[in-house]
């Protein structure tokens, strides 16, 4: 396991080596999870790329620093990382909040992403009625509480069916994070609004979404990528919010053609 203190943040990270002349693939993980769920996609890549992922602050392995947080808070906290493993030019591919974060990224730090995978994200995502009220309910009941429903959101009716195991241990990794840390995400996604950034996004930029996802469903993923320049939109057919767990398969090869494509620096 890797630890790096980032401004007074310990973060949980995973740097594994690839070729010298590929660019270095970032993965940013979604509210309530850790970046195991990414592991399905990595091994897939692995050696082809060299590979950065992270728990981000308030979640898996990190620390939770002080919560509430701003989106910026999330921003700086993946610049600082990628500043201190030496990373320029990335590929920086986020799942939901990882994609605000990936969008926010670019537009702080433009010289840490070559190019963008905005999966099942938008450049808002909710209200501020619907961030307080699963606030207050966490707080009250704990993140348990709400467990069953946002595995309604994250997975398709035949993950349910079919993986049940796979379906309790995701449980399990939503309803163990840190409490502070996925309010304080909450909050940090309540207050985001990067519609004006996003029209300012001039790298390539993928935008991906599972046909059946119950968080961003694709016609909010549609309108991101509408407001993106010269974006690409794909939506994966049975998936739900959380592609990489459920068709990594289908997810890796999006990713590869859209690296294929990429211009020659």
């Amino acid at each position: 396991m890797q630890f790096t203190d980032i401004g007074g943040v310990t973060l949980h990270h995973q740097l594994i080596g690839g070729p010298a002349d590929k660019p270095v693939l970032v993965f940013a993980n979604s509210l309530g999870t850790d970046f195991r769920i990414w592991r399905d996609v990595i091994v897939r890549l692995a050696g082809d790329f060299p590979i950065v992922t992270y728990d981000k602050r308030g979640h898996g392995l990190s620390d939770t620093g002080t919560a509430p947080y701003s989106m910026d808070d999330h921003v700086g906290d993946l610049a600082g990382l990628l500043d201190h493993l030496n990373v320029k030019n990335a590929i920086v591919c986020g799942l939901s909040v990882g994609g605000l974060i990936a969008q926010g990224l670019y537009a702080r730090r433009p010289d840490l992403v070559r190019a963008l995978v905005l999966c099942d994200t938008a450049h808002k995502i909710g209200t501020n009625d619907s961030w307080n009220t699963r606030i207050a309910a966490v707080e009250k009941d704990g993140i348990a509480s709400i467990a069953d429903g946002v595995m309604k959101l994250w997975f398709t009716p035949e993950f349910h069916e079919q993986r049940q195991p796979d379906l309790v241990g995701y449980r399990n990794m939503l309803s163990r994070q840190p409490l502070a840390g996925y309010t304080g995400t909450c909050a940090a996604l309540r207050d985001a609004d990067y519609t004006e950034a996003a029209k300012a996004i001039a790298v390539p930029t993928l935008c991906v979404v599972g046909d059946q996802d119950g968080s961003t469903p694709p016609a909010l993923v549609r309108s991101m990528a509408d407001l993106i320049p010269g974006s690409r939109f794909k939506i994966i057919d049975g998936a739900g919010h959380i592609p990489c767990v459920e068709k990594p398969d289908e997810l890796v090869a999006l990713i590869r053609r859209f690296i294929a494509r990429l211009p020659l620096e």
